[in-house]
């Protein structure tokens, strides 16, 4: 077992590695549409990348999400064909805080930890390789997205 402490550090420690082995900037937060993020997540147990969809800001949120989510769907055939054959789409995914919205992902098939520093360089190649298909099939389809 990890303190917190260790834990911190040794999550830290990967990020920077990470940021150091494949140095470029991700779109993560920065998709120009309200509520949509790309999201790299990496804990004991999984390694994923994601495209979320959230209620953001509360008094339309529901309504874009809907809106965005269903233009997704519509591309999902195109997405899966030549970007992530393997993604999976889930209109309703519920966060460990419990809290529901749409997600996009795909998971890296095997035993991860990002306590174990053996399995970091497969989780970096992993996200490297799966997160650029996916930002490019959203830089090619975001004006659709968006629409």
């Amino acid at each position: 077992m990890f303190s917190k402490e260790e834990s911190r550090q040794l999550r830290q420690e990967f990020w920077t590695s990470f940021g150091k082995s494949f140095p470029r900037k991700w779109l993560l937060y920065d998709t120009k549409i309200k509520g949509v993020a790309f999201k790299f997540h990496f804990d004991t147990k999984q390694a994923l990348i994601a495209l979320d969809l959230e209620d953001v800001p509360k008094a339309i949120g529901m309504e874009n999400r809907i809106n965005c989510w269903e233009k997704l769907v519509a591309l999902k055939g195109i997405f899966k064909s030549e970007f992530l054959p393997d993604a999976i789409y889930e209109e309703e995914y519920f966060l460990e805080n419990g809290k529901e919205i749409s997600r996009i992902y795909l998971a890296l098939d095997q035993n991860v930890s990002i306590h174990n520093k053996n399995t970091w360089r497969d989780v970096m190649e992993f996200f490297n390789k799966n997160m650029s298909l996916f930002e490019a099939f959203f830089e090619e389809y975001k004006d659709l997205i968006k629409g």
